[in-house]
């Protein structure tokens, strides 16, 4: 059944655009040819079935893997590891003759590594499509013939089929709007997630197809669109439509795009234009990528010197083997009988030594495979999942409002959170929350409004100051820090003197009455009033633009009705003392466009008197005032000045009264230059406007608050601190933006701003001129010499702080091959960076160049699809799970509900999983270097001849068992310091971003103490068990008894190193490090129990020769305490007279300074940089300002 049409307005006919009307212009001569070869044939199911079979599908995937392709591409992700690639050749090999081991003690430990590896990829995966799974299965009601709509799934939408999407409904695909439920088939859209923008978009169809308004009206509906083939921008599409044999100028103004919503319109119709990955949403975003964290890429160059150092020994090693070999035989003699180089057939022939020595050189590959830890990358893995288990269950991440903890959808890059150099965040839906409040405003050179924004509530924190407003205190408790719901949406203003109708006792109550009217008849927005409870909500372009509304009608000027030609509101009225209807005229609506930065409306009042009532920015609106309309402008620069500084976007308000004759020549132009078809349409709108809105009288200012969420600017504050930078990269004009950055205190009065924009003279001659190669040529001259003179300017005075702000137009140049790195380089030399109008496209381009250019690990940060490629492209992506859309967060590594929330993941879970991942993985190699070093020198000792010092299954489970539970459990629990220490002094953080706790010196320095341990423990227990008599019996020690001594010693220095390692002491690691101990020796028996063929070395070694032995506990104890000297002496050295900064706050703790305010404060200064952007570095700016105006007024008053 089809549905009622809204017969509201004829948008057409209010607003300066002009829309359903295109003509044919250049772009469309182009149809047919190369890259606008598109042809789809809406609602012609026959046909469309095999003219756009080669089109793609609906079904989108933002998985890694398919079932198809899990196995084969999963095992590459896994070999592509070198030490991975090693040991499955090493495990093919262990089944030849040459292996010193059996293959079956070699291949298990593989198998095990790379099967749990695969399930945790497995895992992961899933979960995305789950996802996917949700989304591709969303409904929509789809044509299927004889004017029938069914309900379908997203995904089985084909090209040219017609649609009928319902309000607050998504799009399923790019749509050719054809009608709406309004009479000119207009609706509203919203694109925030596309380019970040909650004000509602105004799309309209074609006139032709604007009748076509029923369900039942689609049965004989056939057209035929060609147009662009799939691309990635949004702003522009090319296209025609051929309906009922007419040819129609298709433009963006009918395409809606997938993942934007419809808003304020009961039902649209639309003809589905692309499909799944040909939309331009998805066009946009890139391939999920195998991304890999800096620390694991250093741990592939460890694994290959390990490499070098094992090919290099087994090398010479060999070549002395072959050397020996080769002087065996002595005539009738031999020197190393044991071996039998008589009867030997190539392994030790003398006559084939060069033979033998390549044979033991592959021999040597495999036995000295245990330097390389084959279990460190799976013991990474399972530490890495465990992270992610305490970062998504941390209750102090969970955002109770919503019901959303933090969720970390991959393991692979929690140790980048310890190494965020830059952030580079989306602003609307991530810094804000969308919602805009009226919270002051200056009327008549009096400053109204008691309300704290989030700026001054955050600076007041810091400083301890109690909030002084219009000469109030304000308490500052938790109540008023926390997430307050308004009682009404928008509207937080607070201030006796002019609500509940007072403003009629104050002295200027007649431009108060003046100031609220232009703010309930200035605007566009639409109202909609309840029938039941009469309640009049609104629907406007801009959030903002709502917040004037609400404001006006919460102080007894509301808005209730609009017609095509009049605006009506109740006021309450001064001389009758009660509520009177006022109905006021529309003539003309001047519309609001980043080169006009203002809003006019010309209407008639009751009185008949014409007033042209404008809004807009200060920087426009003080040189458009009469001479007699500057009576309060002095006060209100001031109060503009105060609110910017407390971080509010502000408009100035004015009116002027006109003549009759001066509207009358007004309006003829300004219809002329609507109706224009010319190219310079918008230039001539522009200057018969600039003609009237002038002469005018100032009313006041309004201040809204561009809401944060709730603890933006400590969050923003304590990043600085701890040396993180942070970008702005955001869809939003370059005003919005701005006044964004002043709220979050990226920005702050006295710093100077390098602005690159196109808005010159030059450019705009250009683009009048119209030739596509002259403007942008022109344009990349003018980013160039733009960017050149603000590299020249930071230059000159480099130490005041700079911000740089620049356009997406200018960005698309500034990102050019031959630019981008004098860019790059300007943007690191600023304090705050923020790109405006940036496409995603843009956004992930400039998270690649600040990733490769820099060489730093980046962290993007984004709410909607629009931040998806910069997601992908930066090292870590961060999903703000806001309330629309999931495609940020389905793409995303680390999922949050809120901004403050990234303040704990890095400065905590950042720093802690950096710290341990760091600590486990040397740990790792000091192990392995220590129990590598006693299997090569008792293979030395043995004349190099293949001989392992141990059983099998003990060298396959040294790693696996009796050794890693420790090292994860390190990885897992260990706390350098607390996490109230953590965020108390940020500094430490650096040691994550400088990586001091990965680099090459400390890396070698744990190597070192391995092959000190491993020389120590193996020559004091050689030259303790030889020759003396091991048993009773006087017989000695034998390859056996050695063996198992040694690899006792090496489990309990290896183990009480961990002990002597560990910051942080839990029940697990304790169970962990001594129940490694422990499971030695009950492997000892289990095993030595075993039947002698299986057992081997190991039968009943322990019950029958270790333990009866003294000498071989206090081997044990001799050796262990000998190995573990060097390092307990360096640390404590190192700790009492030069500890790390995680050092000193370790003393605070243990000497217990912390409730000693002077001695932790003297430590906390090291923890406090020298900043330039939050509100530490803006409270100390405007102390400063304080202070010369103090010392200047003290000169003065001498």
């Amino acid at each position: 059944m089809g549905t009622g049409r809204k017969r509201r307005l004829h948008f057409s006919k209010i607003y300066s655009f002009k829309c359903g009307k295109n003509t044919f212009d250049d772009d469309h001569s182009q149809i047919g040819g190369p890259g606008f070869s598109r042809v789809v044939y809406c609602n012609e199911t026959g046909v469309s079935e095999v003219a756009t079979q080669s089109y793609a599908d609906n079904y989108v995937r933002s998985t890694k893997y398919t079932p198809m392709t899990f196995l084969p591409k999963s095992l590459f992700e896994q070999f592509r590891r070198v030490a991975n690639f090693y040991f499955l050749v090493t495990g093919i090999m262990a089944f030849t003759p040459l292996a010193p081991y059996s293959a079956g003690s070699a291949i298990l430990p593989l198998i095990i590594v790379i099967g749990a590896t695969m399930v945790k990829e497995g895992i992961e995966d899933w979960q995305r499509q789950q996802q996917d799974h949700e989304v591709n299965n969303r409904k929509v009601k789809v044509h299927g013939g004889r004017g029938v709509f069914e309900s379908r799934e997203w995904k089985k939408l084909r090209v040219g089929d017609v649609v009928k999407v319902e309000k607050d409904q998504f799009f399923p695909a790019d749509l050719l709007l054809l009608s709406s439920s309004y009479e000119d088939a207009v609706c509203y859209v919203e694109t925030m997630n596309l380019d970040g923008e909650t004000n509602l978009k105004l799309k309209q169809s074609l006139d032709a197809t604007s009748s076509i308004n029923d369900d039942s009206n689609f049965n004989d509906f056939k057209a035929t669109v060609k147009c662009e083939d799939p691309n990635a921008s949004l702003y522009t599409f090319v296209g025609t439509m051929e309906f009922q044999e007419q040819q129609y100028a298709l433009s963006p103004q009918q395409l809606l795009l997938r993942d934007s919503k419809l808003r304020n319109t009961d039902y649209i119709y639309g003809a589905v234009i692309f499909t799944g990955h040909d939309t331009k949403v998805i066009q946009n975003s890139t391939d999920a990528p195998s991304k890999r964290s800096g620390i694991e890429r250093r741990m592939d160059s460890i694994i290959y010197f390990l490499f070098l150092i094992l090919f290099l020994i087994a090398f010479l090693g060999s070549i002395y083997f072959g050397i020996v070999t080769k002087d065996d035989l002595d005539g009738d003699r031999m020197k190393r009988w044991y071996l039998g180089p008589d009867r030997s057939e190539i392994f030790f022939d003398p006559k084939r030594a060069p033979v033998a020595a390549i044979y033991h050189f592959l021999t040597a590959l495999m036995l000295y495979s245990y330097l390389i830890p084959i279990s460190l990358y799976v013991s990474i893995e399972i530490v890495k999942v465990l992270q992610t288990v305490f970062i998504n269950n941390d209750i102090h991440m969970y955002y109770e409002v919503a019901d959303k903890p933090a969720h970390a959808r991959t393991s692979n890059l929690t140790e980048e959170l310890g190494q965020i150099d830059t952030i580079l965040s989306d602003k609307t839906g991530t810094l804000t929350c969308n919602s805009m409040e009226f919270i002051k405003c200056s009327v008549a050179g009096t400053a109204y409004g008691r309300g704290v924004t989030e700026v001054e509530r955050a600076m007041a924190k810091r400083t301890g100051s109690p909030l002084i407003v219009n000469g109030r205190d304000q308490l500052l408790d938790d109540a008023n820090d926390s997430d307050s719901t308004l009682a009404v949406k928008g509207y937080n203003f607070e201030d006796e003197r002019i609500t509940n109708g007072y403003w009629i006792h104050e002295p200027h109550s007649n431009v108060i009455q003046k100031f609220f009217r232009l703010l309930a008849i200035c605007h566009t927005a639409i109202p909609d009033v309840d029938e039941e409870t009469g309640k009049v909500t609104y629907e406007a372009e801009s959030p903002d633009e709502a917040a004037f509304v609400i404001a006006a009608r919460e102080l007894g000027f509301e808005f209730y009705k609009r017609t095509q030609t009049t605006v009506s509101f109740m006021e309450f009225d001064p001389i009758f003392k009660r509520k009177v209807e006022r109905t006021y005229e529309l003539l003309n609506v001047l519309e609001f466009n980043s080169a006009r930065k203002r809003m006019s409306v010309i209407v008639r009042d009751q009185d008949g008197k014409l007033l042209l009532l404008c809004k807009g920015a200060d920087s426009v609106m003080f040189d458009r005032l009469a001479k007699n309309g500057r009576q309060f402008e002095e006060a209100t620069k001031e109060h503009v000045h105060d609110y910017a500084d407390a971080g509010l976007r502000t408009l100035i308000l004015a009116y002027r009264e006109l003549s009759e004759d001066e509207y009358k020549e007004f309006n003829e132009k300004f219809i002329e230059a609507k109706n224009s078809v010319s190219a310079d349409r918008d230039d001539l709108i522009d200057e018969t406007t600039e003609e009237i809105e002038k002469d005018l009288i100032l009313l006041g200012a309004t201040a809204v608050e561009d809401k944060l969420q709730k603890g933006v600017p400590e969050c923003i504050d304590k990043l600085a601190q701890a040396g993180i930078k942070i970008w702005v990269l955001t869809g939003d004009k370059m005003e919005t933006a701005i006044n964004v950055g002043f709220a979050c205190s990226l920005l702050r009065q006295g710093m100077k701003q390098i602005i690159v924009t196109l808005e010159s003279p030059e450019i705009i001659a250009a683009q009048k001129a119209g030739e596509k190669n002259a403007i942008a040529k022109v344009s990349k001259d003018s980013v160039k010499k733009q960017i050149l003179a603000g590299k020249a300017q930071l230059d000159a005075s480099s130490s005041d702080p700079y911000a740089l702000i620049i356009d997406g137009k200018s960005l698309a140049y500034a990102l050019h091959d031959d630019i981008k790195n004098t860019f790059l380089e300007l943007a690191v030399g600023c304090a705050s960076v923020i790109c405006c109008r940036s496409s995603p496209k843009q956004k992930a381009l400039v998270t690649r160049l600040v990733k490769e250019g820099t060489g730093k690990t980046t962290l993007a940060i984004g709410d909607g699809a629009n931040d998806v490629g910069m997601l992908q492209e930066a090292d870590i992506g961060i999903g703000i799970s806001g309330v629309e859309g999931m495609q940020a967060v389905m793409s995303s590594d680390i999922a949050i509900a809120q901004f403050r929330f990234l303040e704990r993941l890095l400065l905590v879970h950042g720093h802690w999983c950096y710290r341990r991942i760091s600590s486990m993985i040397c740990y790792f190699f000091y192990k392995n270097i220590a129990f590598g070093t006693t299997v090569f020198l008792y293979e030395a000792y043995a004349s190099f001849s293949g001989q392992p010092a141990y059983n099998d299954w003990y060298l396959s489970l040294y790693n696996v068992f009796f050794t890693s539970l420790p090292a994860i459990a390190l990885g897992v629990f260990d706390q350098d310091v607390s996490a109230r220490f953590c965020l108390k002094f940020p500094l430490l953080y650096q040691e994550g971003v400088q990586n001091t706790l990965f680099r090459w010196r400390r890396i070698f320095g744990w190597m070192l103490n391995g092959l000190a341990s491993g020389v120590v423990i193996f020559f004091l227990c050689i030259r303790a068990l030889d020759p003396e008599s091991y048993r009773k019996n006087g017989k000695t020690a034998g390859m056996e008894v050695v063996g198992a001594t040694i690899y006792t010693c090496v489990v309990w220095v290896v183990n009480c190193q961990m002990a002597l390692a560990v910051s942080y002491f839990t029940l697990i690691q304790h169970i962990f490090i001594w129940g490694g101990i422990v499971l030695w020796y009950i492997f000892l028996l289990a095993y030595g129990a075993m039947p002698v063929n299986f057992s081997t070395t190991a039968y009943k070694v322990f019950l029958e020769t270790l333990a009866p032995s003294p000498s071989y506990w206090f081997v044990t104890l001799f050796v262990s305490i000998a190995a573990l000297i060097p390092y307990y002496c360096y640390k404590a050295v190192q700790m009492r007279f030069f500890p790390a900064y995680h050092g000193m706050i370790q003393w605070i703790r243990y000497e217990g300074h912390t409730d000693d305010p002077e001695y932790v404060n003297m430590v906390r200064q090291r923890s406090i940089r020298t900043t330039t952007v939050g509100f530490t570095a803006r409270s100390i700016a405007r102390d400063n300002n304080l202070y010369h105006l103090n010392l200047e007024r003290q000169a003065s008053a001498r």
